[in-house]
């Protein structure tokens, strides 16, 4: 698993449960190192040891974890830079939504060995979708899931979303678009702002 997502966990264990919690996690996941490096490509069982050791230390589901993750990504200004390159995915919510088709390649735009797996979008009816997350990732439904209910909050859209279960071995997420303007979007600039 490439090390942009290992230490996307690990900045979200030290942001939310502290420093200590997460070398209590790498001590349980016994994998002999206590940081991930960024742009380093890690074996699939040293990322899947750490994430046990996080739902074990954690004492919460894995998935319900992984989903704060997504959360996370999104909503923490740290990582700014990804809410960023989301937000360009379109001016409100419905649009962002069709955008998701092409995250995995603008990742990869931006990380050249970043290899997320594909999404695709169904639009079963005006304000009903299916999001399929190909697998590739353990737990990128959940992650994804994380990251729509945060960019739903960043838009100001109000959606009800759960993974419904397996099609053609993808998961699948449904959406559904209660209300696209809900309440007020946080405040997005189409340029950075350096200091």
């Amino acid at each position: 698993m490439h090390g942009l997502i290992n230490r996307a966990v690990q900045a979200f264990v030290i942001t939310t449960y502290g420093d200590k919690r997460w070398m209590e996690i790498m001590d349980e996941s016994g994998l002999g190192f206590t940081e991930f490096e960024a742009m380093l490509v890690y074996p699939e069982d040293q990322s899947t040891r750490m994430l046990r050791a996080v739902e074990t230390k954690l004492e919460r589901p894995l998935d319900e974890i992984l989903e704060d993750v997504g959360t996370f990504l999104v909503s923490n200004p740290q990582v700014e830079a990804l809410r960023r390159l989301l937000r360009f995915g379109g001016v409100n919510y419905v649009d962002f939504l069709h955008s998701l088709d092409d995250l995995p390649d603008r990742a990869r735009l931006a990380v050249s060995d970043l290899h997320l797996p594909g999404l695709e979008l169904i639009e079963q009816a005006p304000g009903q979708f299916q999001l399929l997350c190909q697998p590739g990732v353990l737990g990128y439904a959940q992650v994804m899931t994380g990251v729509l209910r945060a960019m739903a909050d960043d838009y100001g859209a109000l959606v009800i979303l759960d993974i419904t279960g397996k099609q053609d071995g993808s998961d699948v997420i449904s959406i559904t678009l209660v209300e696209s303007e809900f309440s007020e979007g946080r405040a997005f600039d189409l340029g950075a702002h350096t200091l």
